[in-house]
């Protein structure tokens, strides 16, 4: 049942900012073109570092053309792959794990108490808060002491933009606690790919667990938008129902089937992404920017200093994210050696001008 009675928004959310063309949307890494225009630096000329996606992603072949001019078939072998893939076939496809953020919070009567991490992934607090509910947020080391005050709880895991990864067996000692008195545990596993053996998806189903996974950053996948629901059959079903037909197109059904059966290059990339995510790491700190935490996909950085590091970055054709509350940035992957030299060099120009000031 889809429960009715969302809160209207405030005036500023109703609002779209520079940042956003459409009003009720956020802002979000990889808006490369307006950073291009604002800049007047040739799309051509940029490093994207905004989004946390895998530069090097799975290389997806030419898509055959009944794939193109069918509708989409669940006999595909797409379900296989990836109960195969993420060791559960409890599992949903969905348009992107988007799709399940913004229809989950209307399968529940508004009202509801909902415990998510501050800072995270906003889209999150941003439906909840859509479809009426009540948004209390929560530090890592507040969820324990928290968790009898609310209905559910939501994390993002490993979060997004810190980084910081919770213990299994915390999780699950969350969802036994949530699913006595019928909360759900809902966990957002975008970035997990990297290190798949702290993912909840293989106890899936439990009662009251929901977990999140996508193709977008760890296979480089972003524009094909697929991604999967795991959860109890009923819950799947009501979700499947409120989402409708051919939520996955053909095209990305196909690709996705490719990219979840090829076991060499996940394990090649999980073992490049490792090295990668260090180097990072440790450019970062040598030039006076030492990450408070991060994945092998991206660090983050707090810094008072976010703003002008971002902009000045911008200046110079480099893209990362901003955020606001804390002010901090996060940085992606560069994706050659020339992109690598590239960050150190501004980076480096950077730190001698804050020296001379």
């Amino acid at each position: 049942m889809i429960h009715k009675g969302a809160r209207p928004l405030s005036p500023s959310e109703d609002t779209a900012d520079p940042g956003n063309p459409l009003p009720g949307m956020l802002p979000h890494g990889g808006r490369l073109r307006r950073a291009a225009r604002e800049e007047g630096i040739p799309l051509a000329d940029w490093l994207d570092l905004s989004t946390g996606i895998n530069p090097h992603g799975w290389a997806v072949p030419p898509v055959p053309p009944e794939a193109w001019m069918r509708l989409p078939e669940e006999e595909d072998g797409l379900e296989a792959a990836a109960a195969g893939y993420f060791g559960s076939s409890a599992l949903l496809p969905v348009a992107g794990s988007q799709a399940a953020i913004q229809a989950l919070p209307a399968l529940l009567p508004p009202g509801r108490r909902v415990g998510m991490l501050h800072p995270s992934y906003a889209e999150h607090a941003h439906a909840w808060r859509r479809a009426g509910h009540q948004v209390l947020p929560l530090s890592p080391q507040t969820v324990e002491d928290r968790l009898e005050t609310l209905d559910h709880l939501l994390l993002v895991n490993p979060n997004n933009p810190s980084g910081h990864r919770f213990d299994l067996r915390c999780l699950q000692d969350w969802q036994a606690r949530l699913a006595v008195k019928g909360g759900w545990l809902v966990v957002d596993e975008a970035f997990m790919d990297a290190t798949p053996e702290h993912s909840l998806v293989p106890r899936c189903p439990q009662p009251g667990l929901v977990v999140l996974r996508s193709l977008g950053k760890f296979f480089g996948l972003a524009g094909a938008r697929v991604g999967f629901v795991f959860a109890e059959p009923g819950l799947r079903a009501e979700l499947a129902a409120h989402l409708g037909p051919w939520t996955v197109p053909g095209p990305s059904r196909w690709a996705a089937c490719g990219a979840l059966s090829d076991l060499g290059w996940q394990e090649q990339t999980r073992e490049g992404l490792a090295r990668a995510g260090a180097r990072l790491r440790d450019v970062l700190s040598r030039h006076g920017l030492p990450p408070d935490g991060g994945t092998p996909l991206f660090q983050w950085v707090r810094t008072p200093r976010a703003g002008a590091i971002h902009a000045a970055l911008r200046r110079r054709g480099i893209l990362t994210r901003l955020f606001d509350d804390p002010p901090s940035l996060r940085f992606g992957l560069p994706g050659d050696e020339m992109g690598w030299a590239r960050l150190e060099a501004a980076l480096g120009a950077l730190s001698d001008a804050e020296g001379r000031s």
